[in-house]
């Protein structure tokens, strides 16, 4: 972070402070294991905490200053109505200093791999800043922006969400010139209700954008192919199947743990490949290429950044264990990410078995019962060997496939995770592939972890 002088945030955040403010920050802190001498410590309040409780500590550890909602005993308390809305205006006026471009990334999956590809590729051409893992909400955005640095070019930014005007918070903080918006499916419709509000919501990543900010979206979405933004704002369209796209692939093919395929752009054509599996990472990479090629980085370095992504952790990274294939695909599970992990589990090379291991997928509301047997209908679509299932809800994954066809002697249902991970195991053998596929909160990997 570059320093900042006190004065300046106690006029950001519209603050009451009674003490001398022309001190230098260092740094911005919401949590007092990261304090460092110079910070300014915000006291953020979450339904098992209050930072309140300790800006006493975050003074005794070197902070200059705590923005907080109330006086607090020991403490030099700059005083603002809401400390959440303070670090998103400290950000927003941070992020003023620099004159960069930054790219904002929002979608119901994909994101994450999207911005990853992305900054690879602005890497070819600027010195990039880019969102650590999924920090993407309303304290993480805040948290990359203070990263930023003069040395920084550019910046690309993931923002997500779980309800309406949370997006438009984030980008009216961070301010994108270029905004991408993967796809439009089914997270957080408990909270939303509708896939159309979930569109609503993603549209708000427009709010903070500038005026010609154009906008990268996928022509395969019923939702996006459609949308309706001002006559001035430019739309760039990708797309695996519809070839009157700005960028479009084709001739996908599957090799071992890879795909090859064609980026066709500007009338010319070029041959990418990506080190991992499923048309859904085609996709993210021709948002990344439709960045590259509004910041004129030449195809070539685009292709090469393409081709230098790994996906990593639980994030449908492939493994090997024991002579098994194991897409650890953990992090996070929606219908449509579901169903893109069990087509990448049908395409692996593999002279043994498909098995998915699926659990829950969270937040689906009152729509959970039928999404999760539309899951269970493409395992039989995508022939899968076995289907092994853990999860309130993960009984209708099975009712979902056995209902299309699947042999229902295949299916097996566990009351615990812990019988299911000794249960898998126990039967899976050399060559044989399985996916393991749920909710972040269902903890999979802990799978993962005995199988080693």
């Amino acid at each position: 972070m570059e320093k900042l002088l006190l004065s300046e945030i106690v006029t950001a955040v519209e603050g009451s402070f009674g003490y001398p403010s022309d001190i230098e920050v260092t740094s911005i802190s919401t949590d007092t294991r990261t304090i460092e001498k110079g910070a300014v410590f915000v006291a953020l309040k979450g339904p098992n905490f209050d930072g309140h409780d300790y800006a006493k500590r975050a003074m005794e550890l070197g902070a200059v200053a705590a923005i907080t909602e109330r006086a607090i005993e020991g403490a030099k308390c700059i005083i603002v109505d809401s400390t959440q809305t303070a670090l998103l205006d400290i950000a927003s006026f941070y992020r003023d200093k620099f004159d960069i471009k930054l790219i904002g990334v929002t979608g119901s999956v994909g994101k994450t791999t999207t911005k990853d590809i992305i900054s690879l590729v602005m890497s070819k051409k600027f010195n990039t800043l880019k969102t650590q893992k999924n920090f993407n909400n309303e304290i993480g955005l805040p948290m990359t922006l203070f990263n930023l640095n003069r040395e920084h070019q550019a910046a690309v930014i993931e923002m997500g969400m779980s309800n309406l005007g949370e997006i438009s918070r984030l980008s009216v903080t961070a301010k994108p010139n270029m905004c991408v918006i993967t796809n439009i499916g089914y997270s957080h419709i408990e909270n939303l209700g509708s896939q159309e509000n979930i569109l609503k919501a993603k549209m708000e990543i427009l709010d903070g954008a500038e005026e010609n900010a154009p906008l990268i979206l996928s022509k395969d979405d019923k939702y996006l192919k459609n949308v309706e933004v001002r006559s001035d704002r430019r739309l760039i369209f990708y797309s695996v199947s519809d070839s009157s796209a700005d960028v479009y692939a084709s001739d996908i093919e599957t090799k071992d743990e890879r795909i090859e395929f064609n980026i066709n752009s500007d009338g010319k054509t070029y041959k990418a490949i990506l080190n991992c599996l499923g048309e859904h990472n085609v996709k993210n990479a021709l948002a990344a290429f439709c960045v590259g090629r509004e910041y004129n980085i030449s195809p070539e370095d685009v292709i090469e950044a393409i081709g230098e992504f790994l996906p990593g952790g639980i994030r449908q990274g492939i493994l090997d264990i024991n002579g098994v294939k194991i897409i650890a695909d953990c992090y996070n599970s929606s219908p449509d990410s579901a169903k893109s992990a069990l087509h990448t589990l049908s395409q692996l090379e593999t002279q043994g078995r498909k098995i998915a291991v699926l659990g829950d997928m969270l937040e689906l509301g009152q729509f959970s019962k039928d999404l999760h047997k539309s899951v269970g209908e493409v395992v039989f679509e995508e022939q899968i060997d076995l289907l092994l299932c853990f999860g309130e809800m993960s009984k209708y994954y099975i009712q979902g496939a056995v209902k299309k066809g699947f042999d229902e002697s295949r299916t097996r249902l566990f009351d615990s995770k812990e019988e299911l991970s000794d249960y898998l195991k126990a039967i899976i053998r050399e060559k044989d592939s399985v996916l393991l596929k749920a909710s972040r909160g269902m903890k999979f990997e802990s799978i993962i972890d005995n199988l080693k």
